[in-house]
């Protein structure tokens, strides 16, 4: 009985997510909407990092702020989500030390 819960909620949990990515996969979109999702990422690490810029060390607020500061630039350079949360990272750790 377990078994067949676990593979219905895979079932469910699945299914969702590969129609979309199917189908986007055989439309080709205008250019203005690829560049927007493109942005997607940006927008969703700016949202997840956004939150505890401030809170990083409540004492000193500016370390956060910095740190956002570099994502910015970094994200707006245009590299890789993964290198602007390093280097995000990066900046307040040295910030830190």
């Amino acid at each position: 009985m377990i078994l067949w819960i676990i593979i219905g909620m895979s079932l469910v949990t699945m299914i969702p997510r590969l129609i979309p990515a199917y189908i986007v996969d055989k439309i080709s979109f205008p250019d203005w909407m690829n560049r927007w999702l493109n942005a997607i990422p940006y927008a969703a690490l700016g949202a997840l990092i956004f939150p505890g810029i401030l809170t990083v060390q409540p004492e000193r607020p500016h370390v956060g702020l910095l740190g956002g500061v570099a994502a910015i630039v970094l994200a707006s350079i245009g590299l890789n989500v993964i290198l602007v949360v390093i280097g995000a990272i990066a900046t307040v750790f040295l910030l830190t030390i």
